[in-house]
């Protein structure tokens, strides 16, 4: 099995799982920080994880929950201290409360996951570091060991599938209300968020279907800021947009926005934004999207949707080619 070994020590208060696959590093390096293939084995087979967020640089922030066979949830977060990209990050991992906060009521630690090229494909070794003893024999006591076996024993399958990278854009229905879209693109992060800010380039791709263009582009370039996207057939007919504010950015990796249809009444969305480099100068992009109900997040998605992203996103892929 390639998972070779989950060891504790009580000494050093530590727990050491390491894996060894037939496959590239960078492969072993996007099924950790790829939500889509990290959710697949970070939860054991009856209780399988969800990552809403998942931001992989200093300072980001990953929320999960993983889901009992009787509906039972629970919730953890990470949060990441240090990164090195295809080598190695350290976090914190904690448990969540209903509203994703840390629930100090229950202990956490530091992990350090690392990666390494060898002469048949790649090793990681995830190493988690407890506060104290009391802490390390409580985890263990919860089914920590057995989890995480169970857990990582789905890597094979992962890593599998993991070799057909995204070429296409896929959603993933997160829970009621949420989604995530993703798409890998040529291109590096700056190129690729430079295309998501800049009018210039904006109206080149973000046209959706063919017969569609963007006549209006108007970015917020500040945080508090107001933007204004409109589109109209190639004839000048049937225009419309979205409107929204600027929420939270941290350039060139992520940025949070609400989004309301032109003319609609009611809650719009909010859209998080990510940016994760990928190998070969490519670059992923994740957005999740909050609706106010399932029943706006169904209508949305019956409108074609995903396929006038996956027209743009063939079109940015040109682009930056």
């Amino acid at each position: 099995m390639p998972i070779q070994s989950i060891t504790t020590d009580p000494d050093a208060l530590t727990l050491t799982a390491i894996g060894e696959f037939p496959v590239p590093v960078d492969r072993l390096w996007n099924a950790w920080t790829d939500p889509r293939t990290l959710e697949r084995f970070w939860g054991p087979p009856t209780w399988p994880a969800t990552f809403t967020r998942h931001e992989v640089r200093p300072g980001g922030r990953s929320e999960y929950h993983m889901t009992g066979p009787n509906g039972e949830v629970s919730k953890g977060y990470w949060v990441f201290d240090e990164v090195e990209p295809g080598e190695r990050f350290l976090l914190h991992d904690g448990f969540a409360t209903d509203d994703d906060q840390p629930n100090d009521e229950l202990p956490g630690s530091r992990m350090e996951v690392v990666f390494e090229s060898t002469p048949s494909g790649s090793r990681f070794v995830a190493t988690s570091t407890f506060a104290s003893l009391e802490a390390m024999e409580q985890l263990v006591a919860m089914g920590m060991v057995q989890g995480l076996t169970a857990a990582l024993a789905q890597m094979d399958d992962v890593l599998a599938d993991l070799a057909n990278t995204l070429a296409s854009t896929a959603l993933e229905i997160l829970d009621d209300t949420r989604v995530r879209t993703s798409r890998v693109v040529r291109g590096t992060i700056h190129q690729v968020w430079r295309a998501h800010h800049e009018p210039e380039l904006m109206v080149r791709w973000l046209t959706g279907p063919p017969g569609w263009v963007m006549v209006t582009c108007e970015v917020a370039t500040s945080v508090g800021a107001s933007y204004r996207y409109e589109w109209e057939t190639e004839a000048g007919e049937d225009r419309f947009g979205f409107v929204g504010e600027l929420l939270e950015q941290e350039a060139p990796r992520s940025e949070l926005t609400s989004e309301r249809m032109i003319g609609m009444d009611g809650p719009g969305t909010t859209n998080h934004l990510v940016l994760v480099p990928q190998p070969g100068g490519r670059t992923r992009i994740d957005i999740v999207i909050t609706y106010p109900s399932q029943e706006l997040r169904d209508m949305v998605l019956g409108t074609g949707m995903v396929d006038g992203m996956e027209a743009s996103y063939a079109r940015l892929d040109e682009l930056l080619a």
